[in-house]
Order: structure tokens, then C-alpha cells, then sequence
């Protein structure tokens, strides 16, 4: 076999596995089935991913399900104004020996896993938060002076609610910039609360089999990042992703006059690994324009700002978003 061929296969056979995993996701989450593409897409890439939605929508049963499905060792942290950083990372503890000896002890805190459930993640002060920022880039905390690895894989999951701001602290754009793709979860539709309804209130619920292990969940993302990417969709992220920003030459009118500030170079990076996850979710070899403009407010929504003039005009971030794929279709188109 050659190189290609082997690339295929193995491309092929993760493709079957993750219907798999999907299939049993869904004997616990029901429908929202766009909701549980995305985030298994953020474990793909590696990455974080951030849901956003009212309670009782079933986002911590999502996670849950999940950790099982994945084989992956899950915590999960319940924030409230009143966390301190140590409860999330750990602290260390001064011991007394049989001897009398004294020496301190590092007790792990619920940071070290491979999937944390951060829920209602903007509740925390922002030095509670702050603690999380190294551990989802560098995948490693440091407590006392001393660097302590997380280990991988190790994915966040955070909750948001999106109506109840009421002793909230919004996330500071350097942490939401570390979130792979914001995730919005809607209500169900009437036929999906009814298989709901039905599922969850009878004398048995329908329980979630594990399909990967952590070692298996690795051996995807390396195999992700081995996906052949064609030129035109290189060319059509970094067409989508610049002309979001307001100070770039080649951002359309809409975008300098209602956007405060743009995606980095991360949301062109998120974007390019999220299409080839997309395309191994779908069953297909490699990633096409539809992907782009599927993943495009996912990936970029958190990562732009409305201006305060936009804000005062109703403006919203999701027309612009929509406007700035077909702007980078239409050069792709013309290229």
C-alpha cells in the first residue's frame, strides 16, 4: 500500500468509529445534532469548546456523555464568585511524618483530567479565571513555582448562560480566544422534545458505551492534522478571516464601520483544523467551501467585538459574519 492509500484507510476506518460514538451520544443526548458535531469537532482539533445556553438544555448530560463515549477521565467544576484559583488547580499541604519530619505535599485539583466541565464558567471572578488560562494553552499549571503538567489529551468544556448576568464577569478575550468554537445551544424542536419526554422519565434511560480510549482520542487529532487541505480552501480562510478584521486593506466596508476589533491568526488555524474534523464527522476525505461557511461563526463569533456605534444600531454578529463568507466565496469564486 502506499502512503495515500494507508491515509485513506485509516482516514476511512476513523470515519466509521465516529459514527459510532455519534450513534451512542445520541442514545443520551437526543437530536441536536449540530450541537454534538461541533464539540466532538473540538476534541478532534484538540481543542476547547464553549456552549452557550439556557438551563435544562442538557449541556452537562452533553459532557458526561461524552467523557463515557471517549474514554476520557472527566472532572467537572461548578463556578460561583467565591472560587479561588487553588480550588481549581490544587494547593500544597504541610504533612507531619511518623518521625516528625514536616514536608509539603501537592494536592491535584480537578484540573488534572482529560475532559474538565467548566460550568457557568463566567460566574468566576476574573482571578478564578485567570488560573484556567495557562492550563488550556500550555496544558500545564504552576503552583508554588513549580510547572505540573496536565498530561493529554486534556479538553475544556465550559458553560455559559446567556440571559443571567447578574453577578457574572465576562470572559476576557484572551481566555475566549482559547475556545476552539463557541457553541450555541438551541431549544429542541417539538419532535425532539417528545423522544425527550419519552426517554427520560420511564423506568430505565438508555446509558452511553465507551468507543475510544484517551490513546485512541490522540491518534485522531495526529491523524486530523495528516488530512490534505486543498489550496482554494486555504485560500478561502485566510480571505474569510482577514476581511473580518477592521484594519485589514482587505475588510469590506460593513466590517471597518460595525467591528471593534477582529480574529488573529488562531481563528485561521481553528478554522483550518476544524474543516478537515467536519469533513471526517460527514464521511469524507477532505475538507470542502461548505465546510468553511459552516464553521465560520463558530469559530469566529467569540473572536470579534461589535463596535459601540454597532452596538447602539442594533447591529448583530452573525449578519456579519454571514456577509464576510459570501464576500470570501465570491473571491474565491473569482479567483
Amino acid at each position: 500500500m502506499s502512503e495515500a492509500e494507508d491515509l485513506v484507510a485509516e482516514i476511512e476506518s476513523l470515519e466509521s468509529r465516529l459514527a459510532l460514538a455519534r450513534a451512542s451520544i445520541a442514545n443520551r443526548f437526543i437530536g441536536q445534532e449540530t450541537v454534538v458535531d461541533l464539540t466532538l469537532t473540538a476534541l478532534l482539533c484538540g481543542g476547547h469548546a464553549l456552549l452557550i445556553g439556557l438551563p435544562g438544555l442538557g449541556k452537562t448530560r452533553l459532557v458526561d456523555t461524552l467523557s463515557t463515549v471517549m474514554g476520557l477521565k472527566g472532572n467537572r467544576i461548578q463556578f460561583t464568585p467565591d472560587l479561588m484559583p487553588a480550588d481549581i488547580l490544587g494547593s500544597e499541604v504541610l504533612e507531619t511524618a511518623a518521625d516528625g519530619t514536616r514536608s509539603f505535599r501537592f494536592i491535584e485539583g480537578p484540573v488534572f483530567c482529560q475532559l474538565l466541565m467548566a460550568d457557568e464558567i463566567n460566574r468566576a471572578s476574573p482571578r478564578t479565571q485567570s488560573a484556567l488560562l495557562q492550563a488550556m494553552q500550555e496544558k500545564e499549571v504552576t503552583v508554588a513555582g513549580v510547572h505540573r503538567s496536565l498530561g493529554t489529551p486534556f479538553h475544556v468544556l465550559a458553560t455559559q448562560n446567556p440571559i443571567e448576568q447578574e453577578g457574572t464577569y465576562p470572559l476576557p478575550e484572551a481566555q475566549l480566544d482559547r475556545f476552539l468554537v463557541q457553541i450555541e445551544v438551541p431549544y429542541p424542536t417539538r419532535a425532539t422534545e417528545r423522544e425527550i419526554l419519552i426517554a427520560t422519565t420511564g423506568a430505565h434511560e438508555a446509558a452511553a458505551t465507551a468507543v475510544f480510549t484517551a490513546d485512541e482520542l490522540l491518534a485522531a487529532q495526529r491523524l486530523l492534522r495528516r488530512m490534505p487541505v486543498g489550496d482554494s480552501i486555504v485560500e478561502m480562510i485566510l480571505d474569510l478571516v482577514r476581511a473580518c478584521r477592521p484594519g485589514d486593506d482587505s475588510a469590506p466596508d460593513y466590517i471597518r464601520a460595525n467591528v471593534g476589533w477582529g480574529p488573529g491568526p488562531r481563528a485561521a488555524q481553528a478554522l483550518m483544523l476544524a474543516v478537515r474534523a467536519e469533513a471526517l464527522i460527514t464521511g469524507r476525505l477532505a475538507p470542502s467551501p461548505e465546510d468553511v461557511r459552516k464553521l465560520a461563526a463558530p469559530v469566529l463569533m467569540h473572536r470579534m467585538a461589535l463596535s459601540f456605534a454597532a452596538r447602539a444600531r442594533g447591529e448583530n454578529l452573525s449578519s456579519l459574519i454571514e456577509r464576510a463568507v459570501a464576500t470570501a466565496t465570491r473571491m474565491q469564486d473569482a479567483a
